[in-house]
């Protein structure tokens, strides 16, 4: 008897889980694959409508860092939603080498990455599924050197950087404090940072790189070589050019990047066409315990990914775009 109670709850609890998740991965929303054509290849790419009235504009999403996919791994379905409560649809592909898509994300300057969205949006205006009106650029963290250089009506900038050395350098010592490093070990990981800084101002190659790091756990040679072919970037000159809309999104626990020089920059080169929210949040806008916990994290995401945001993020998205 006691058997079948302790059996009985075990499938209660498997029950209760199967519906949490079901639940909390049922978006009010509808998804297609497509697949754009862009010079030397296609990208995969997801179409997400909002459920009723049709879409009267479209966010197209800008990656941050790393081999990103169409829907972020589902971390992107929430922004999706959000989007299609304020009457948007959504466009975002997979970088290129990633989920379907041809080519090789790590061979991009930011300018490439820049005139891959242009084309995209080029593209988009002549496909009759794809809605027309205002177009909103959603860009988070690296996204920030992409941003500026694309024609748009508006933008929602997530956790932007300013400088790439200075967002590295600020990161690391972000990291050093969190993990309450030593003066020994702070002083071992700033010399390798300097090290790394002085080849890439060297234009090293790959073997010279790997013949002179310090680094334990150096670069990959595709890495290296998009880290060398980007580490310049700086979005001051871009910033000031922007004449649209820009509302920018940041977490006061981001340890990736100086969100006061962020705000401070932006909100000197944009003057009245920039908003400002602060949040509860990690650099990805996940709540802190959520970013910080890799078993909370993942629970999170896979039984109700809506939570992984702070408080007030997805509210504040949707109010913006409802704005335009």
């Amino acid at each position: 008897m006691r058997k079948l109670i302790i059996l009985g709850i075990v499938l209660a609890l498997l029950g209760a889980g199967v519906v949490v998740t079901l639940v909390g991965n049922d978006y009010r929303l509808r998804t297609r694959e497509l697949t754009i054509p862009v010079p030397g290849g296609t990208l995969a790419a997801v179409l997400a409508t909002p459920e009723g009235e049709p879409a009267r504009g479209l966010v197209v999403m800008v990656h941050g860092d790393g081999p990103v996919e169409a829907t972020h791994d589902g971390l992107y379905l929430p922004w999706f939603e959000a989007a299609g409560d304020a009457g948007f649809a959504t466009l975002s592909w997979s970088k290129p080498g990633i989920g379907g898509s041809t080519g090789n994300w790590l061979a991009q300057s930011m300018a490439d990455r820049a005139s891959e969205v242009s084309q995209v949006l080029e593209w988009a205006r002549g496909q009759s599924e794809i809605p027309a009106g205002p177009v909103v650029l959603w860009g988070a963290s690296q996204a920030g050197w992409v941003l500026p250089k694309v024609r748009a009506d508006a933008v929602v900038a997530v956790s932007p950087a300013i400088n790439w050395l200075r967002q590295g350098r600020f990161n690391l010592l972000a990291e050093l404090d969190h993990e309450k490093a030593s003066a020994d070990e702070r002083a071992r990981a700033i010399a390798v940072s300097d090290q790394t800084r002085a080849l890439l101002q060297q234009n090293a190659d790959y073997d010279t790189y790997r013949a002179k790091t310090t680094d334990p756990e150096p670069m990959a040679a595709d890495r290296w070589a998009f880290v060398r072919r980007n580490y310049t970037a700086d979005a001051t000159a871009d910033l000031q050019a922007l004449k649209i809309p820009v509302h920018l999104m940041l977490g006061e626990h981001d340890r990736n990047v100086d969100i006061a020089e962020t705000a401070s920059t932006y909100q000197r080169l944009l003057g009245d066409r920039l908003t400002v929210r602060r949040f509860a949040a990690a650099h990805s806008m996940a709540r802190p315990d959520v970013a910080d916990s890799e078993l909370l994290g993942l629970a999170t995401a896979v039984l109700w990914p809506r939570a992984v945001f702070a408080p007030g993020v997805l509210d504040d998205y949707r109010a913006t775009l409802r704005a335009l």
